[in-house]
């Protein structure tokens, strides 16, 4: 296999967020996989709503993109897990197979929560912490953006 076929793959998983991949060519095989360090950098930004105080011309783009979106959820107590990724959401490992999780279904710290496809691999997502599924906030088959909220656990 190619060194320069080599080095594109290690900058396309850097860039996709894949934690491995392996690729087959005839008798020659490569896998890179990638274990997350413990991130120094700050969170990525959060959406806030504009204070009362703010000019209406700037509260008004921001009162119609809340419309579009529908009517914003109370914030709920407990720990959510986001998606680490931009893909797809998918609650079971095959169609027709049951869900990993339920609502009220004890977790413990990496067990397998659902499983995000992206770039046509299949990332399992596990818990990060023990609990109990409080709310599963993404439906089956919906893509799902970077940091998104996930689960909700007590």
């Amino acid at each position: 296999m190619d060194i320069r076929k080599i080095k594109k793959l290690i900058e396309l998983v850097e860039q996709s967020g894949v934690a491995e991949i392996e690729i087959r060519e005839g008798e020659e095989s490569v896998r890179i996989s990638r274990h997350p360090q413990p991130s120094t950098a700050a969170p990525p930004p959060a959406w806030y709503p504009v204070p009362a105080a703010a000019p209406a011309a700037a509260a008004a783009p921001a009162a119609a993109a809340a419309e579009a979106e529908g009517a914003a959820e109370p914030a709920e107590e407990g720990h959510v897990i986001t998606a680490p990724m931009v893909g797809t959401f998918y609650r079971a490992p095959s169609p027709g197979a049951p869900p990993f999780v339920e609502v009220g279904q004890q977790v413990k710290e990496g067990d397998t929560l659902c499983i995000i496809e992206a770039m046509k691999m299949l990332n399992q997502i596990e818990a990060d912490r023990a609990g109990v599924v409080k709310r599963i906030l993404v439906e089956n088959g919906q893509p799902v953006e970077y940091g998104q909220p996930l689960f909700i656990l007590a």
